[in-house]
């Protein structure tokens, strides 16, 4: 989808960044790191320790340096300038300030329809990487810092990065992209939700036999439990978060994409820009002239 760019004669194309090959590695490095991180307890027997405070530290040692490799491996691919680091921070600082908002209530957390909107726009390796730097920020802003902060820093990424792969990045525009991105945050908020879910289920104790975990039992019958208590214990607030989600992506959402759209083109995020000279003739091309007969 190409946009005017007014008073200089140009047609500037705004497109999400391009995943090049080392950026492409490193989220597949973080990925596979990411489902062990989350998944290994439903692995583990009986006496294994099963509390994630022990592998949160080194959850967290592993993951800063890779976002940071996230980050040079795609200006180094698409050839940013510094101004898009900048908007990165900015970003993060918004989603920050916008999470304390309805933390607490209900699932009502506004920062998730910015992260879907920004996701887009930014595409999948900026978007996982202010994903994940918001939720650092957040936690360090409320005071949410604990053995589940880089857990949510990945699955916060994932939720940001599954925006960015969405289709239809540089041509599809207005209600219908609005709509892809609604029915996106409401699955994403209940996957974010059930992803953490995970990461506490396996050591809190004191629940019903039916809901509990059961180390060293077969995985399927786990994963049973495990749906019973998503169910019994966070349904309502997934529901919240995602119906927050979807109202504020269909009615201020068109003006928020409008506004990261441009600041993107601005931050040079691979804008594509054609000078039209005399006679709609791009420049170097020669004015269109009519044919005459002879």
């Amino acid at each position: 989808m190409a946009d005017r760019d007014p008073g200089k004669g140009s047609t500037v194309s705004a497109r999400p960044i391009r995943l090049g090959p080392r950026a492409i590695a490193a989220l597949g490095l973080i990925g596979a790191i990411g489902v062990v991180a989350f998944g290994w307890p439903l692995l583990a027997d009986a006496d294994s320790g099963l509390a994630h405070s022990a592998d949160a530290p080194w959850l967290f040692a592993v993951l800063l340096p890779l976002l940071v490799a996230v980050v040079v491996a795609t200006i180094a691919d698409s050839g940013m300038d510094a101004k898009a680091v900048a908007m990165l921070g900015v970003l993060a600082a918004v989603g920050a300030a916008l999470r304390p908002l309805g933390a607490g209530t209900a699932g009502l957390e506004p920062m998730f329809f910015l992260m879907v909107l920004s996701g887009r726009v930014l595409g999948p390796g900026f978007g996982f990487v202010l994903g994940s730097v918001t939720m650092f920020a957040s936690a360090l802003l409320t005071g949410g810092v604990g053995p589940w902060m880089p857990f949510q820093m990945l699955a916060m990424g994932w939720f940001t990065m599954g925006a960015g792969l969405l289709p239809g990045s540089d041509r599809l525009r207005g209600r219908a992209e609005l709509l892809m991105l609604g029915a996106y945050g409401a699955v994403a908020a209940f996957a974010y939700g059930t992803i953490m879910n995970l990461q506490g289920w396996t050591y809190i104790g004191g629940m019903s036999s039916g809901v509990s975990f059961h180390p060293g039992d077969p995985v399927h019958e786990n994963l049973v439990r495990f749906l019973a208590y998503c169910a019994a214990t966070s349904f309502g607030w997934d529901l919240g978060r995602a119906l927050l989600t979807v109202v504020l992506t269909l009615t201020i959402g068109p003006t928020v994409l409008k506004a990261l759209r441009r600041a993107t083109r601005r931050a040079n995020f691979e804008a594509q820009v054609t000078f039209e000279g005399p006679g709609g003739s791009r420049a170097g091309e020669p004015p269109h002239r009519p044919k005459v007969p002879y």
